[in-house]
């Protein structure tokens, strides 16, 4: 799961920012723009220590009125190097009428969350069930089979009621395709 980041905006006055004093991340986080007011611009900007770790791709974010916003913040986690990062998070509203600064310590994820369990029960092979062998002509093949049938049947009562060469014509090629159909349905 992605670990979230909420940034309120325009909660209780124009333009105010509600943010967490500080946040702890082990990986790629979202920082979730929530507009409680109008649309406006808000700025997201990584200081230098955070930035050795993490990106952001845009640093600018137009937020609709009364919606929300994620903004992707990747973590390269091979340059933590067992250690952990802490830096700021800058958030400016409206064109910095409002900008508040947010501890972000971005520390080594747990190996447990990437780790398989083994034990001696995957030495031993599986049995695999047998396999029933089905008819060619179960499932989705016989209700190809029988829409063939049925356009031959249209086909052929359409020559025989307007008794047209053309129409005559057409059924022999409906009759050619289901034929075809057939030898290709019995065959796989």
């Amino acid at each position: 799961m992605t670990d979230e980041l909420p940034v309120h905006i325009s909660r209780d006055e124009l333009h105010a920012l509600e943010v967490p004093e500080s946040f702890q991340a082990a990986d790629s986080f979202d920082v979730r723009l929530i507009n409680h007011g109008e649309s406006l611009h808000v700025h997201l900007h990584l200081d230098d220590p955070l930035s050795e770790v993490a990106a952001i791709d845009a640093s600018n974010h137009f937020v609709e009125r009364e919606s929300q916003r994620f903004v992707r913040v990747t973590v390269d986690t091979d340059r933590l190097d067992g250690t952990s990062h802490v830096g700021k998070l800058k958030v400016a509203s409206a064109y910095g009428a409002e900008t508040r600064w947010i501890d972000v310590e971005v520390v080594e994820p747990d190996e447990t969350r990437n780790s398989v369990q083994v034990d001696e029960s995957l030495a031993q092979p599986q049995r695999r069930p047998a396999r029933e062998e089905s008819s060619p002509l179960l499932g989705p093949q016989l209700l190809v089979f029988g829409l063939g049938v049925l356009a031959l049947v249209v086909a052929l009562v359409a020559a025989l009621v307007l008794q047209e060469t053309l129409v005559l014509v057409g059924s022999l090629i409906v009759l050619g395709g289901v034929l075809v159909a057939l030898f290709f349905l019995l065959q796989g």
